[in-house]
């Protein structure tokens, strides 16, 4: 019996459908499961090919008015880093250091007790005058180009949800990411690159479905990098073809394409046969391509050193390199699983955690600014939630860490149209709630979208008989943090 909610597939469906499937064959051994590289954004990538007559679902489109930005960096520090001991300096805390808090705690997902002061000291940065806390002292260098949002908040206490809500808008599986909802709607400026690319020394807590297409085409899924490894032939698994020198795979492909077109001459409509010889292609460029942008021995020393050793350095050093090249977007991710969840001994995790990653932040911002891409590249950090202002109680006894906390948390914005050496919105004097101009996850995304062009309630995609989007039916554009 046909159902009748079913619908009917479209063209650039097909071709979705077509470079996660036929279309991949063609990639040399480059498949892989769980959006790895050359498993979806790739294959479908034509741009440039100048042999196929296939729409590209790639190609550089034009947003609905002019954007400020044309890239984003989403620097995710996954687990929930506490705002109240990066950029939301709480006094009062240590004024009722081990008392209950006047108002009582918010329920959150486990037990919490008496307020808990920060261990680290925070100071005024800039013209600006914004308080960071010392172990982000680097990137507070930068604080007169950040917007410190310190009135965030989302729905659930739960990573899972929280995560996907923020990297997909619905805390339920079956949503487009973020990343695929914006090379939908952008494409992209390389024909040899994804448009959207997810690093991670592992995978974080929801793992694949952070940069899932969903029922967006395949093509628009992001593509995963495992930064656990160092060497770019192990990164990305079979870049390089050790049978056979480059000059003999081109002699192999021309051959491969003259067998092709003779093939095709019969079959001018076979759109899968034409995505499957554009895949070859891409599989060829792409060696060259990849290869260069995650070679960070090309950079110079100098730079190298500004960013500093570690997984978290090489992952900001080769954003940087993708976003120069034209890559739409790019993911990073703090860790594996959730390094920022920090249920006990907090002072140690927080600190260590920012070591790992604040000199090269601060790095990426000084590095855009000067190679002129920072007023088109759009900056985002923070995690899914923040944490309590009240000590975690551990076996009934007050431990060392903070609970998760949905109700109110920070996160930042920098370049790409953004204000500059601003705080947008306040939690309460205890750092537990936003009270002042909340802004929701589904507030971000919309003033995100606008940033790259986008009126937020336009971008979208006819589904199951609906119009979905990446804000659902919710989502107003914060322009208090617009330049």
């Amino acid at each position: 019996m046909v159902d009748p909610t079913a619908q009917m597939m479209t063209r650039r469906q097909a071709l979705g459908q077509v470079g996660t499937g036929l279309g991949m064959l063609g990639l040399f051994g480059l498949l892989g499961d769980s959006g790895y590289l050359g498993s979806t954004s790739m294959a479908a990538d034509r741009a440039g090919v100048g042999r196929s007559s296939v729409e590209n679902p790639l190609a550089p489109r034009a947003p609905h008015f002019p954007a400020r930005a044309k890239h984003l960096i989403h620097i995710y520090l996954n687990g929930g880093p506490s705002q109240v001991d990066t950029f939301d300096p709480k006094p009062l805390l240590k004024r009722y250091e081990g008392k209950t808090l006047p108002q009582g705690n918010l329920s959150t997902e486990r037990k919490t007790g008496a307020a808990f002061a920060s261990p680290f000291r925070f100071r005024k940065y800039g013209e600006s005058g914004i308080e960071v806390s010392e172990i982000f002292a680097r990137t507070a260098q930068h604080i007169d180009d950040i917007c410190v949002i310190r009135s965030m908040h989302a729905n659930t206490p739960n990573h899972e949800q929280s995560m996907r809500l923020m990297n997909c808008g619905d805390e339920r599986l079956s949503r487009p990411s973020m990343g695929s909802w914006i090379t939908y709607g952008l494409g992209t400026e390389n024909a040899n690159l994804p448009g959207f690319i997810a690093m991670c020394p592992g995978l974080p807590v929801a793992d694949v479905s952070n940069w899932k297409s969903a029922f967006l085409p395949g093509v628009y899924q992001g593509t995963y990098i495992d930064t656990r490894k160092t060497r770019v032939e192990d990164l990305i698994e079979n870049i390089r073809n050790t049978a056979v020198t480059r000059g003999d795979q081109r002699r192999q492909l021309d051959l491969l394409h003259e067998l092709n077109q003779m093939h095709q001459s019969t079959r001018a409509e076979d759109d899968a046969l034409e995505a499957r010889i554009a895949s070859f292609e891409l599989a060829y460029r792409m060696q060259m391509a990849a290869t260069d942008a995650f070679d960070i021995s090309q950079e110079p020393q100098s730079v190298r050193d500004a960013y500093g050793p570690g997984v978290q350095a090489q992952q900001l050093l080769i954003a940087r390199r993708l976003v120069e090249r034209g890559v739409r977007f790019v993911q990073l991710y703090h860790g594996d699983v959730q390094p920022w969840d920090a249920h006990d001994h907090i002072a140690d995790n927080h600190r260590a955690l920012a070591g790992q990653c604040d000199r090269a932040i601060a790095a990426l911002l000084t590095d855009l600014k000067q190679r002129g891409l920072f007023d088109e590249t759009l900056v985002l950090c923070g995690g899914e939630f923040g944490r309590t202002p009240a000590v975690e109680m551990v076996n009934g006894k007050p431990g060392g860490g903070r609970d998760h906390n949905h109700w109110g948390f920070t996160v930042w914005l920098a370049g790409g149209g953004v204000r500059g050496g601003h705080i947008h919105g306040a939690t309460d004097e205890f750092g537990y709630q936003a009270v002042e101009k909340p802004m929701h996850v589904h507030d971000l995304h919309a003033t995100i979208l606008h940033l790259l062009g986008f009126d937020h309630t336009r971008l979208t995609y006819r589904y199951a008989g609906r119009d979905f989007r990446l804000t659902d039916v919710h989502g107003q554009v914060i322009r208090d943090i617009l330049a």
